[in-house]
């Protein structure tokens, strides 16, 4: 994703006020409204950074000196936090509470804002990347849960709307409101993450004062483990994975090299352009959820797959007719398939998987998708290198056009195996 683009994470458990002892989750009165959208805000923060960054890769590969290759890797360490903060931040929320899990996270979203400031080597990006990656996989888990906690039973709905739209919004924000900072004020690197360490702040303080409860009945088991599904629901990951990996692989690689493709290979050097085509790309992949929400689930993924499927179609034309349409419109495409890759897996789940298991099961969909989505893009970089922007280009494009076209077949193939009704 979005660097863009992940799942919510629900608690385990019953949750306990530390001012009420034993007394039943029941009788504890609900947070007001406006808490449960602030208890969002937190999330939104944390992930404007995730692509704050993206719009000022050009500049940073102009003053530091690095290949197109080594910019992926930047971006690749980026996932290898995030990974590893989803195999044991979801654990240590359930057994430990929110708080001591979002506040250290959003420290070390502070200190990725100082080191990207500051930053003068490839190391520094890459310790950023990994620090940003790591307090997103905890927001994810966490901040998520926050959200459902502070809304209470009655009001799951709105939780679950509110987490959604903050992952998607701040993911999209990150770029266009950098790529704006960057092209307006002075220091355009320092600025930007200035203005994202305030927001950080705002939502440490919202996390402080947060209305969460301590956990009564914490999770048991291993502190870090790989997540997976009960017997029986392998299928239902394996649809999910087919899908929404190719579709989230999309979306990497035009976060992490679509501004080179704006500046070298199609001549545009607007970091504007570059954020409002993620913003797009994002908004994209939240809009396509609500207006095909009601569909059959297998006809979503078979969708989901065409989308990305057109997307890559589209990025070789793009890299070949060096079309600015063309680009954004394979970026759309792209937010388009990683959304409805994401709905339709994530429907799956939450459909056959016992609710004791699924956040694991979520967080299984979204390993599948985050690897290939590292490591493809990173690949993709170098032999860009080697053979050039445009060749390169071609063959992850058909690479990835074809993974696609596969995750449809297999969808297609099983579709009657699966439950239709959404």
């Amino acid at each position: 994703m979005s660097e863009s683009r992940t799942v919510p994470v629900q608690a385990v458990g019953e949750q306990q006020h530390p001012e009420v002892g034993e007394r039943s989750r029941a009788s504890v009165p609900p947070s007001p409204t406006w808490w449960v959208w602030l208890a969002a805000w937190p999330v939104t923060a944390v992930f404007v950074l995730s692509n704050a960054a993206t719009p000022l890769y050009v500049l940073w590969q102009h003053d530091i000196g690095f290949s197109k290759g080594t910019l992926t890797v930047v971006f690749a360490f980026y996932i290898v936090g995030l990974i590893g903060s989803l195999l044991v931040s979801g654990i240590v929320s359930d057994r430990l509470g929110r708080k001591p899990v979002l506040l250290p996270a959003l420290g070390l979203a502070l200190a990725a804002c100082l080191i990207f400031a500051t930053a003068t080597s490839v190391a520094a990006l890459i310790v950023a990347r990994l620090f940003t990656g790591i307090a997103v996989g905890a927001v994810v888990s966490a901040g998520m849960a926050a959200v459902t906690d502070v809304a209470g039973q009655d009001r799951k709905r709105l939780a679950a709307l509110l987490a959604s739209c903050a992952m998607v919004f701040g993911a999209g924000l990150g770029p266009l409101l950098a790529g704006i900072l960057s092209e307006t004020l002075p220091a355009p690197t320092v600025t930007v993450f200035v203005v994202e360490a305030a927001l950080l702040a705002t939502a440490a303080f919202a996390v402080l004062r947060m209305p969460v409860r301590r956990p009564t009945a914490p999770a048991k088991g291993a502190w870090v483990r790989v997540p997976g599904v009960p017997h029986g629901n392998g299928l239902q990951l394996t649809l999910g994975i087919a899908v929404f990996a190719p579709g989230i692989t999309a979306t990497s690689f035009v976060l992490s090299l679509g501004p080179s493709l704006l500046s070298g290979l199609l001549g545009t050097t607007s970091r504007i352009v570059a954020g409002a085509m993620a913003f797009a790309m994002f908004i994209t992949a939240t809009g396509v959820q609500f207006a095909v929400q009601k569909l059959a689930r297998p006809t979503i993924l078979t969708a989901g797959a065409v989308s990305t499927t057109l997307s890559m179609a589209t990025l070789i034309v793009a890299v070949h007719t060096s079309s600015v349409a063309a680009l954004i419109a394979s970026a759309l495409l792209a937010g388009a398939g990683q959304g409805m890759g994401q709905l339709g897996g994530l429907s799956l789940l939450n459909h056959s998987v016992p609710p004791e298991r699924l956040a694991e099961a979520n967080a299984a969909l979204n390993v599948g998708g985050y690897i290939p989505a590292g490591l493809l893009p990173v690949s993709a970089g170098y032999l860009s290198d080697a053979v050039g922007l445009t060749t390169g280009s071609t063959i992850f494009g058909t690479v990835l056009l074809t993974l696609a076209v596969v995750g449809g077949l297999v969808v297609v193939a099983t579709r009657h195996r699966v439950a239709k009704p959404v």
